[in-house]
């Protein structure tokens, strides 16, 4: 999101923006947490060499 997008946000309903923006933030934790999550897989499979999984 750019500074315009967030300039644009001053004109809508401060409740709607303040939804809007815990949404945003949601889901930004929750992509991190994801990836996180696959990472730890990866990160697993490797150090078990274990070719199978690392590949699903």
């Amino acid at each position: 999101m750019g500074n315009n997008a967030l300039n644009g946000m001053d004109r809508v309903n401060p409740n709607l923006r303040d939804e809007m923006l815990a949404e945003l933030f949601l889901d930004q934790m929750m992509n991190d947490f994801k990836r996180s999550k696959i990472l730890e897989e990866i990160d697993h499979s490797l150090k078990n060499k274990d070719k199978e999984t690392f590949y699903v």
